[in-house]
């Protein structure tokens, strides 16, 4: 009897959490999204933490600090967790793209392969960011890192390619990975 009352109010709030997920998006996400800005920003996800990791590891070898070079691993360790366990989440969720859900309201320039949830670009945004923020913990290094982990989240819905809700999602991931990998990592690297 609990079930019956419960299951209808359960499926009126899911309903309304998903039109206020399109509803922000439809908001940020413009009819012609040509801002070369966002995509660049966009674009960034990936090349960023390999620049960072690889700068680590040179700096490490150069200088010889063994620090550096663990850094470096760590960085790796958690952008590669991150992308894992977001890509598994992809494949088990299989939530369709909003750019191809609702195609006359969402608009995006650009195709997308892959399914919506979690944002793998804010995945591992927020996975490099919160790595970046362990392991140097000055507020000169967190601020810039998590505002561009944002911008990169806020990039994906101005393209179109997915609700907030896969992007907090993303978020969560990456900053769960990279508060793992830095325990890790300690354990490992002694």
């Amino acid at each position: 009897m609990i079930f019956v009352l419960v299951m209808p109010a359960s499926a009126i709030q899911f309903a309304h959490a998903q039109n206020l997920d399109v509803d922000i998006l439809k908001g940020i996400n413009p009819q012609y999204p040509n801002s070369k800005i966002w995509m660049q920003t966009s674009n960034s996800a990936y090349a960023v933490p390999l620049s960072i990791a690889v700068g680590q590891m040179s700096y490490g070898i150069i200088a010889k600090d063994r620090h550096e070079r663990n850094n470096s691993f760590e960085m790796l360790m958690s952008v590669g967790v991150a992308s894992l366990l977001s890509q598994s989440m992809k494949a088990s969720v299989n939530r369709m793209r909003p750019q191809y859900k609702y195609p006359d309201e969402i608009f995006s320039l650009t195709p997308a392969r892959t399914k919506s949830f979690p944002s793998g670009h804010a995945t591992i945004a927020f996975a490099t960011a919160t790595t970046l923020t362990l392991q140097y913990k000055k507020w000169y290094i967190a601020v810039p890192a998590y505002a561009w982990a944002a911008g990169v989240s806020y990039s994906r819905m101005y393209e179109g390619k997915h609700y907030p809700s896969d992007l907090l999602a993303g978020a969560l991931i990456g900053t769960g990975s990279g508060f793992l990998c830095h325990w890790l990592s300690k354990k490992l690297f002694r």
